[in-house]
C-alpha cells in the first residue's frame, strides 16, 4: 500500500534565533523527499548564505514587480526587507512529488493556510525562555546589539500567534526538537486520508479472513 497519496506541506515558524532554520535543514537531511521552499528576499546575503539554497536575493524593484504580477503565495516586510514564497517554485516541487517545508513567519502562515486546495501542517517553535532567546541571538553574531533588541521586541509579537498553529514545540535542545518535528511528520503521513488505495487494501484483507 502506497503512503504518498498527496504531498505534505509543512510550515515551521518561530521568532528569530529559536531554531527553525536549523531544524528545517535537519528534516531535509532525514527525509530526502522534503524540500525547503526557498523564499525570495530583498535583504543582503549573509557571509555563509548561498543564492538559490538559502534565498533568492533580488532587489526591491524586482520584488515589487513580482507582487504586481501576483507571483507570490505570500509575502511580508520584516525588518525593512521583503520576503516572499514564489508560486512557481512551490508548484515545481509539488509537480516532482516532493513534500514541501516552509520556513516562514506567522504572517506568511496566515496567507499560505488561506489558499484553497492546500492542506498545510503548521508547527510553531518556542524558545525555552526569553533570556535563552536573547543569548542565542547574541551568540550567532549576525546582528548588532540594536538589531538584537529589535528582534527581541518583535519576538514578543510573533509568539502571541502560537494559537494559530497545529503543533507547538519548545526548543530546549535542537536534536530533541528536530526529532519531535520528525515524529509529527511521521504521524501526519499515517493519516487515513493520505493512504493511497486504503479502501482496496482493507477490502482485500477482509476477503481473506
Amino acid at each position: 500500500m502506497n503512503h504518498d497519496s498527496n504531498n505534505i506541506m509543512v510550515i515551521l515558524s518561530s521568532p528569530s534565533g529559536a531554531g527553525k532554520t536549523t531544524i528545517s535543514k535537519k528534516i531535509q537531511q532525514k527525509f530526502q523527499n522534503f524540500k525547503i521552499s526557498v523564499s525570495h528576499t530583498t535583504r543582503k546575503p549573509r557571509a555563509n548564505e548561498v543564492e538559490g539554497i538559502d534565498y533568492y536575493f533580488i532587489n526591491e524593484n524586482n520584488f515589487k514587480d513580482k507582487i504586481k504580477k501576483n507571483e507570490f503565495y505570500e509575502y511580508a516586510k520584516i525588518f525593512g526587507n521583503y520576503y516572499g514564497t514564489s508560486k512557481e517554485s512551490v508548484l515545481n516541487l509539488l509537480k516532482n512529488k516532493n513534500d514541501v517545508l516552509f520556513d516562514i513567519d506567522w504572517q506568511g502562515t496566515q496567507k499560505l493556510s488561506g489558499n484553497e486546495g492546500y492542506e498545510v501542517v503548521s508547527i510553531f517553535i518556542l524558545p525555552p525562555s526569553r533570556k535563552e532567546l536573547e543569548n542565542r541571538l547574541k551568540n550567532r553574531a549576525q546582528d548588532t546589539i540594536s538589531e538584537v533588541k529589535k528582534r527581541m521586541s518583535k519576538a514578543s509579537d510573533e509568539m502571541s500567534h502560537y494559537m494559530e498553529y497545529d503543533y507547538i514545540i519548545i526548543n530546549n535542545n535542537l536534536e530533541e526538537s528536530a526529532t519531535q518535528v520528525l515524529n509529527i511528520l511521521r504521524a501526519e503521513r499515517l493519516k487515513r486520508k493520505r493512504l493511497v488505495d486504503l479502501n482496496e487494501f482493507v477490502k482485500i484483507l477482509r476477503t481473506h479472513i
